[in-house]
């Protein structure tokens, strides 16, 4: 058997393998990283409103106007947070809304909700 027939044995034979390999895979790194990202920004999210739907339903709760439980959910929430306050007997209901985190996702229509509820304190 021929040196020939064993197949490429010169040095640099395989040049550009490593460049076609990378061009392949880092559309993939990239879209993973992306996809990454966007669970942080609406995990994010989801926390901030529920957190700001607790801290709305515990003013409520203690007897707190609207406009200081607006001002606490806007604290808490974002100031673009959105909040419905629902009076359920001795119930309250807090339910805060917001938009997911801005950047590249604040042309989306996605948005966080948080609900709590707690009992009104006589």
């Amino acid at each position: 058997m021929s040196r020939r027939d064993r197949g490429p044995s010169r040095p640099g034979h395989e040049r550009g393998s490593v460049t076609a390999e990378l061009a392949v895979g880092m559309p993939v790194v990239v879209l993973l990283l992306v996809a990454v990202l966007t669970l942080v920004a609406v995990s994010s999210a989801q926390l901030r409103a529920a957190d700001a739907a607790r801290a709305g339903a515990r003013m409520v709760a203690i007897g707190e106007d609207e406009a200081a439980v607006r001002a606490a959910v806007a604290r808490v929430g974002g100031p673009d947070a959105g909040v419905a306050v629902v009076t359920e007997g001795e119930w309250v209901r807090v339910v805060v809304t917001r938009p997911l985190a801005g950047g590249w996702l604040a042309g989306l229509p996605l948005t966080a909700d948080g609900e709590a509820v707690a009992w009104v304190e006589p």
